[in-house]
């Protein structure tokens, strides 16, 4: 479990029933340990599975210091007040309630990589990092300290025998954010909310009570509340100024540094001439952002490194459905895979273009058969 100092217990009973239909569970079976961000979502998947008759106990990661922030105040994700709502809902739920320290880990392998990537004139995933690198190893490890070897949270995701799907809720699915999970943790997770709707969910939420069943969804990165990404990257590194150039290398303006511009960005360039104008390249070594009409985004090959496969890396090309953001509708493409890279050659040219940075996600149907990372 690590330094005593890293975990905290709190058991949470919320009168003597629930206490005696806890002790019960707590005398059978196996537990399973649920990951609560605070949320409804992960609330919800803690309350099916005690409704289920599992042997629930509550996991709550701290992961960002968030204290002096929006977030501290607001009730996002990584703020005390999540800590406090996830703690609620497992009083309300009767089941013991562990708050674990993860801040270090989680500020080495995303915060810094984000930071890193943006300077870089890359567009950085942090969801998918935090998922890949933190969520389901160092968490099932504790889990499994616990005697648990099993471990569920809120994502809207389907995993059947190893394999990762997307959820029911197009909508809502989460499997773009998830190809990166450790292999060897998929037989022992669970997505309880795989096969529902978001009304669902909510439905279930306040059938079952839950003290956060109204509870507002987040839309921000957790450990950037307020949205600006520009300047929580600019507090931790020295970003340069530099030129924004057109096509022909003419200078059209000046920026404060490449990590306030994303390849397709339009809004906020400030340059000049009557055309609409979206960014094309960054460039962070010459610090120059080079902007262009919209058709000049359009890509009909995209190199993608780091890939991940879920069995054994295949060898010769294959057909699938590539995704290269959260909601980007999935192209027609044929994969060739290099090594540990991949080229995606797509059917129609990619007119929306491609971020440096983004995941690359390979779907046939909705089943996740590998990703990588946009180079």
């Amino acid at each position: 479990m690590g330094n005593a100092s890293s975990v905290t217990r709190a058991v949470c009973l919320d009168g003597p029933a629930r206490a005696a239909n806890h002790a019960r569970r707590m005398s059978s079976a196996e537990p399973i340990v649920v990951a609560l961000s605070g949320g409804v979502d992960s609330a919800t998947a803690a309350a099916l599975l005690v409704e289920a008759g599992e042997r629930v106990v509550g996991m709550t990661l701290r992961l960002y210091d968030a204290r002096g922030t929006a977030a501290s105040v607001g009730g996002r994700c990584c703020g005390p007040r999540d800590v406090e709502d996830a703690r609620r809902v497992c009083a309300h739920l009767g089941i013991p309630f562990y708050v674990v320290d993860h801040a270090e880990e989680f500020g080495r392998a995303v915060v810094e990589d984000f930071v890193a990537e943006y300077a870089a004139g890359r567009t950085p995933n942090p969801c998918v990092r935090c998922n890949e690198q933190v969520k389901f190893g160092p968490l099932l490890r504790r889990a499994r300290a616990l005697g648990a070897s099993r471990m569920a949270t809120g994502h809207y995701a389907r995993l059947e025998g190893g394999r990762l799907y997307r959820a029911a809720d197009e909508a809502k699915d989460q499997s773009y954010f998830l190809f990166a999970m450790p292999v060897a943790a998929r037989e022992a997770v669970r997505f309880p909310l795989g096969g529902l709707r978001k009304d669902e969910t909510r439905a279930h939420a306040a059938r079952l009570g839950l003290p956060v069943a109204d509870k507002a969804e987040s839309q921000e990165i957790c450990f950037v509340p307020d949205g600006d990404h520009a300047g929580f990257v600019a507090k931790r590194a020295a970003p340069a100024p530099g030129e924004i150039v057109d096509e022909e290398g003419r200078v059209v303006g000046a920026h404060g540094g490449v990590h306030h511009f994303t390849v397709g960005q339009r809004r906020g360039l400030r340059v000049a001439g009557a055309s609409p104008s979206y960014v094309v390249a960054v460039d962070a070594l010459t610090r120059r952002v080079t902007v262009g009409p919209r058709a000049r985004l359009a890509r009909e090959r995209i190199e993608v490194r780091d890939v991940r496969w879920p069995g054994v890396a295949p060898e010769l090309p294959f057909a699938a459905a590539v995704q290269v953001r959260h909601r980007h509708r999935p192209a027609p493409a044929r994969v060739v895979p290099r090594g540990a890279d991949a080229v995606v050659e797509l059917e129609a040219p990619l007119e929306s273009g491609a971020a440096p940075g983004q995941a690359a996600v390979f779907y046939s149907g909705d089943e996740v058969i590998g990703g990588g990372w946009i180079a």
